[in-house]
């Protein structure tokens, strides 16, 4: 796999001495089994998958890039390169612009905006409409574009659902960016559809089975649909597809569950009809980092701590798996780690920081769990790792560590 010419800051002695080992030992990445860390007094249960992604170093790469290579331009970002506050920061330390906030509203005016200047396409890609307003304007949409090109892949997919009389039916969530602008992607070649979860997928196949009033599709699905769809006829012939970050095992599950409503509609000899199999869509990071953290379940821990931007969605799915098993801690960076006592820890159901005390347990052995998102730095997993020695006085050095 290529090598990204990335900010050295970004990387860390302990965790890149890990990577580095369990390439070596597992190159083809089919041992999902954690590594431990044991610093004498605490011990670290280290993800086998986990951090930076092809997507988010790609984007990295790009971005830095579009820096160094035009020292005189003012340089824009559509909105947040990728969710990690760090990353964000720093790039705006260096003089990069945030056009609009992950909700879509606009920080900087678009007549502000012309063609002398630098617009970077985040990782989560855009929608059409913006990219013909930038293109209208002048701007190159290519050289600094930074969409992964897993989102690409299921733009791609989509396209040839589409080009089939498939109507699309998108798992994720109809504010994030990345779903936003598969949807965009998505309802020029056919009708589309938002659903969340699989509670969501259950009201869609209320209207499949023509057990709802089709009438009711719009309010159910308000916002969420395209222009046109016909609650009649467009869920006659579907195909599933999901935003990235979503659980892989979740959007497979809805679609072997629309899968069986079809059966159910139209008979066993008639699926292929009605239904496409798009288990190829699946990004190959999402679907690595959460084989991983189910791996992780199987650990004897006193608690699992998280670590990534709070609303990074891949993120607050690892926090969603491991808190079934773990007092589970979901944690920017170090900075929330106040004392061996004191955590903020941002809770992924309220979406609020709370305070947690006796966090660490108050022992001569305690087990730590321990993972991040895909847009998280290595040197900010390192850093809570470090911090959490410190607190606990570990008596083993970093230096001294064997893997």
């Amino acid at each position: 796999m290529k090598k990204f010419d990335i900010p050295e800051y970004y990387r860390s002695p302990i965790i890149s001495k890990v990577k580095t080992q369990r390439k070596l030992e597992d190159p083809r990445k089919k041992d999902f089994a954690p590594t431990l860390l044991d610093f004498g007094n605490v011990s670290f249960v280290i993800s086998r998958h986990f951090g930076f992604c092809y997507g988010v170093e790609n984007a990295i790469e790009i971005s830095y890039r579009a820096i160094q290579d035009n020292p005189d331009k003012s340089i824009f970002l559509l909105s947040q390169m990728i969710h990690n506050p760090e990353v964000n920061s720093d790039l705006e330390s260096q003089g990069v612009r945030f056009i609009q906030d992950t909700e879509g509203n606009q920080l900087i005016p678009w007549e502000e905006v012309g063609a002398d200047d630098i617009v970077i396409i985040p990782a989560f890609g855009t929608t059409l409409e913006t990219r013909k307003l930038l293109e209208e304007k002048g701007i190159d949409t290519v050289t600094y574009n930074t969409t992964c090109p897993f989102v690409e892949k299921v733009w791609n997919r989509s396209a040839k659902l589409g080009n089939t009389d498939h109507t699309i039916i998108i798992h994720g969530k109809h504010k994030h960016e990345e779903t936003k602008a598969t949807f965009s992607h998505s309802k020029e070649n056919a009708p589309s559809v938002i659903i969340l979860n699989m509670q969501e997928a259950e009201t869609l196949a209320e209207f499949i089975l023509g057990k709802r009033n089709p009438d009711e599709f719009y309010e159910v699905f308000s916002e969420k649909y395209s222009v046109g769809f016909d609650a009649m006829r467009d869920l006659r012939r579907i195909g599933v597809v999901n935003q990235t970050t979503m659980l892989a095992s979740e959007t497979q599950a809805i679609a072997d569950y629309l899968k069986g409503k079809i059966v159910e509609r139209y008979g066993e000899e008639n699926l292929k009809d009605h239904f496409a199999d798009t288990r190829d869509t699946l990004c190959y990071a999402t679907n690595d980092n959460q084989s991983a953290t189910i791996r992780l379940l199987e650990e004897d821990a006193d608690l699992a701590i998280v670590v990534g931007g709070y609303n990074s969605s891949n993120t607050s799915h690892l926090v969603e798996l491991l808190e079934e098993r773990f007092p589970t801690y979901f944690i920017q960076n170090k900075d929330e780690i106040i004392s061996e006592g004191l955590i903020r820890s941002y809770n992924i159901h309220s979406q609020e920081v709370h305070e947690h005390l006796s966090f660490l347990p108050d022992s001569d052995k305690t087990k730590i769990v321990i993972t991040s998102g895909a847009s998280c730095p290595d040197s900010t997993v390192d850093g809570v790792i470090q911090r959490i020695l410190e607190l606990k006085k570990s008596p083993i050095t970093i230096d001294q560590i064997q893997l």
